[in-house]
């Protein structure tokens, strides 16, 4: 059984799925494949999972950094999505790293010659784990933010909240004269 609680984030409500203890899905209302990884679910806002990931959502968003590998996380996807988000559980809080990056790190673990940028893309945006598997942290090799499924806005404000110099991304700078 999947059961299902909201979040009030200071960036809008937030969705968030668990199954057996573990969190399968975390969305802000309305981005782009919301509530992808459940079918039926019933909602649930007081059980321990739900409890323990609001917390740590708290701690986040009051500018601490946990660490995801407090909560017991299980977003459903094939092996290559899971290995791009497993790569994304690596950047550290303050960073961010390119999609070619993590093709190039991908192809190098897996053994391979090449990993398609575009390919590591497609498993980025549809990671159903926002926030806490940080695809937030992806940018544009050539200094743009590029998308985000949750909002260009909400990428802004969660990288700014993580410590990250803003002053190096054109989106950024064009919204500031704004352009965009």
């Amino acid at each position: 059984m999947i059961y299902t609680a909201s979040y009030s984030s200071p960036l809008g409500d937030m969705l968030l799925a668990q199954k057996d203890g573990a969190l399968v899905g975390l969305w802000f209302e309305g981005q782009k494949y919301y509530g992808a990884a459940i079918s039926e679910a019933v909602p649930k806002d007081d059980d321990k999972t739900s409890v323990k990931v609001k917390r740590w959502l708290d701690r986040y968003f009051a500018g601490q950094k946990p660490d995801a590998a407090e909560l017991a996380l299980a977003p459903a996807g094939s092996d290559f999505r899971q290995a791009v988000w497993a790569v994304l559980r690596e950047i550290p809080y303050g960073k961010t790293i390119s999609y070619g990056a993590i093709a190039r790190t991908l192809a190098k673990r897996k053994g391979f010659e090449q990993v398609s940028a575009r390919a590591v893309g497609g498993a980025v945006a549809h990671n159903p784990v926002s926030v806490i598997i940080p695809c937030h942290r992806v940018v544009g090799s050539d200094g743009n933010l590029t998308g985000y499924a949750g909002g260009i806005d909400k990428k802004i404000k969660l990288l700014e909240l993580e410590g990250v110099d803003m002053a190096m991304f054109k989106d950024v700078r064009r919204a500031s004269k704004g352009a965009v």
